[in-house]
């Protein structure tokens, strides 16, 4: 059974597609895929068989209903079924397509082409079972205010007294290593990327080397802010975490502790209900919050140390 997955299919109103995304990443489904046809969504999703149970398949049915039933929509059709590993490799694959994200990125599956004009920033990805194929909002959102930091900071380098230094930065949460990945080729001297999965980090390793990035630019440990904290000689210059709103509150007071006074930061993963909550631990912490990013109804939120 350890090689077996649970495969979800849902129908559902495609104005649901972002709130049946954030549940299936709260119960920890890995490779999902959408596929709109007229006005359904398809959406699939991938579980390991032996972290789940029917009983816990029934409570996620029950949970997306509910979800939709607080916005007034019908509710969705779920269903489930066992495949084997192989099958599940292949199957959600097949829906996704390179994407073009803000104004420089573009996402090229691993096992496409690349395309014919590189006028963008490609970064080439095969999440596996990792969380963080770009297509989420939260995501897009992510290297979107990336790109918006780096264009502050030209060639990426900050001035000091006696010379230019390159960006460190730390992606917490860090899932396929994606946002790593575009912050080293926006510039970035080191990313720092953590994760308490094992599969996430591993998957960040695989997405480094298809890359072509070296090491010790990209630097993937399992663990939290305490593994960064331990390995850093210096303060980082931004945080990247893209992860959910009460997580995102717990790990402030340390992440803070591996900051400078003129340390930004980029927070996403958070419902647009969520965002004062979260703004508010930001300031608590020492954080003043910049402006905040929306799409449909997820939010992230550009801060800067105060």
């Amino acid at each position: 059974m350890v090689n077996t997955w649970w495969e979800l299919n849902i129908l559902s109103e495609p104005d649901l597609e972002d709130t049946i995304f954030w549940r299936l990443e709260k119960f920890g489904c890995r490779g999902t895929s959408v596929e709109i046809k007229g006005n359904i969504a398809i959406i699939k999703a991938y579980l390991p068989s032996f972290k789940t149970q029917l009983l816990d398949l029934a409570a996620l049915s029950l949970w997306l209903r509910q979800d939709a039933l607080c916005v007034g929509l019908p509710s969705p059709m779920v269903h489930w079924g066992l495949i084997d590993e192989e099958d599940w490799s292949s199957s959600w694959k097949q829906h996704w397509q390179p994407e073009e994200i803000g104004d420089r990125f573009l996402i090229n599956p691993a096992w496409l082409p690349l395309p014919e004009s590189l006028d963008r920033l490609v970064i080439r990805l095969d999440p596996g079972v990792a969380f963080g194929t770009g297509n989420h909002a939260t995501t897009q959102l992510c290297l979107e205010s990336l790109e918006m930091r780096f264009s502050e900071v030209p060639r990426s380098f900050v001035d000091t007294e006696e010379k230019k230094e390159p960006l460190i930065i730390a992606d917490i949460g860090c899932g396929s290593g994606i946002l790593g990945v575009g912050a080293i080729l926006l510039g970035a001297g080191k990313v720092y990327a953590v994760d308490n999965d094992p599969v996430a980090v591993r998957s960040t390793f695989s997405n480094r080397a298809l890359n072509d990035i070296r090491p010790d630019y990209l630097i993937p440990i399992e663990g939290s802010v305490d593994m960064v904290r331990k390995i850093i000689d210096q303060p980082v210059d931004g945080i990247v975490c893209n992860i959910l709103a009460d997580v995102i509150i717990e790990l402030l007071p340390e992440m803070t502790t591996i900051t400078k006074p003129s340390t930004w930061g980029i927070f996403s993963g958070i419902l647009l209900e969520q965002s004062q909550g979260v703004a508010d631990a930001l300031e608590q912490n020492g954080w003043v919050v910049a402006t905040l990013w929306k799409k449909k109804e997820w939010c992230c939120l550009n801060a800067r140390r105060s």
